[in-house]
């Protein structure tokens, strides 16, 4: 028993977290069927470079205006009927996507289907600050990001021997059959968070966006340039990765479920033991390095001609979570406590608004070829890593000048 009790204090395994945790996995077990395959999916159906980038673009926008609202109404209604509703909202969205196989559709249904994803992410964080001490802050979002991953190891290879054994159209419509089911039995599992206090309207009523922005200290600005440069790099390829692997290099779709399995895989080995670390000894570094592997995806990705040389690419694209933990609590230690949820919005907000324009980005430069889609993510990689240690060193001399 007291060795159970150390290994639950060791991961911050307290009672709203555990359940947030089913939550995660049984969303991201419907979810990750389907989910990495739209962009092809999307083709299949007579979409357009254009619409497969407004797809892109939007899926990144809609992170970004969802983030603000989601961290005002969890810190206005609390946790659980957060929570509940953006699950609602996301089911309403398969529904959509299920019933009407056209690619308007898949547009139309993400304004629903990525509530939970875009929604519950500062309700995430203020849930893991509520829960855990500040020196625990890396873990407890660390736990969270090896059991999202864990279903994406697995529910990918899934979704692709669906979609080979009958047809990317109907593989993607059984997949998102089998969210519904996983979405409304979550449902059940996130009534039983225990619910704190909830803040009234009125001590809102002068907390703005704008206000959240000027809260910002230094730390949190410099590092929010940086990440918009990181997401850059990231955003520009994501949505022809798939399109790539599959098509230019040649295989199948069980092989890119492999791939992303690769991937997780990756992520998940390094992710608990950078936590703990980085909570130990300062999490500035685990960033730096992080920034590192989300620049040498895509130079990876461009110089592989084969299957084998994909799994190296998929293996660095893993390393990126070694120190995103790190980076998502600095992000919640350099918010104010009682605001925390909207601060974490006002964030995400401005971060994934600006980032929207790297799919279109993305798309103009895949149309003159993959290389030049590529090589432009990996120069904004390297100039979000350079910026951000620069300003790293400008800070540090800044804390030790004499006042």
């Amino acid at each position: 028993m007291q060795r159970h009790y150390r290994l639950a204090h060791f991961f911050g395994l307290k009672r709203n977290l555990v359940i947030l945790l089913i939550a995660i996995f049984f969303i991201g077990a419907g979810e990750e069927l389907w989910m990495r395959f739209l962009p092809k999916y999307l083709q299949a159906l007579g979409a357009s470079v254009f619409v497969i980038g407004l797809f892109d673009a939007l899926r990144t926008l809609l992170g970004a205006l969802y983030a603000y609202p989601g961290g005002v109404l969890v810190d206005r209604w609390g946790h659980r009927h957060a929570f509940v509703a953006f699950n609602i909202f996301s089911i309403a969205g398969y529904v959509v996507v299920l019933l009407v196989p056209h690619w308007g559709a898949v547009i139309a249904g993400m304004f629903l289907f990525l509530s939970w994803t875009c929604f519950s992410l500062p309700a995430a964080f203020s849930l893991v600050a509520m829960s855990l001490e500040a020196n625990r802050l890396a873990m407890g979002i660390g736990v969270q990001s090896v059991i999202k991953r864990l279903p994406t190891m697995i529910a990918p290879f899934v979704g692709g021997i669906l979609i080979d054994r009958f047809g990317i159209i109907n593989g993607v419509r059984m997949g998102l059959g089998v969210s519904i089911v996983l979405s409304a039995i979550t449902i059940l599992v996130q009534r039983r968070l225990q619910e704190e206090p909830v803040r009234t309207i009125d001590s809102l009523d002068h907390w703005s966006f704008w206000r959240s922005l000027r809260a910002f200290k230094a730390p949190l600005r410099r590092l929010l340039l940086s990440d918009i440069l990181i997401r850059f790099c990231e955003r520009i390829p994501f949505a022809w990765v798939v399109i790539y692997a599959m098509d230019d290099i040649g295989i199948s779709a069980s092989q890119v479920g492999i791939l992303t399995t690769i991937e997780m895989l990756t992520a998940t080995l390094c992710i608990i033991p950078a936590s703990h670390y980085a909570d130990k000894y300062g999490r500035e570094a685990f960033v730096f390095v992080t920034f590192i592997f989300f620049t040498a995806f895509p130079i990876a990705l461009w110089i592989s001609g084969s299957f084998s040389m994909l799994v190296l690419a998929f293996a660095i694209r893993g390393g990126k979570e070694f120190g995103d933990t790190s980076r998502k609590a600095l992000i919640i230690s350099y918010c104010e406590p009682q605001r925390r949820g909207q601060m974490v919005g006002t964030y995400y907000l401005i971060r994934d608004l600006l980032v929207s324009a790297g799919a279109f980005l993305g798309a103009y430069l895949w149309k003159l070829g993959p290389g030049a889609n590529f090589i432009g993510a990996a120069l904004c990689g390297a100039a979000g890593t350079i910026l951000y240690v620069c300003t790293s060193g400008r800070a540090q001399r800044q804390e030790l000048r004499p006042v």
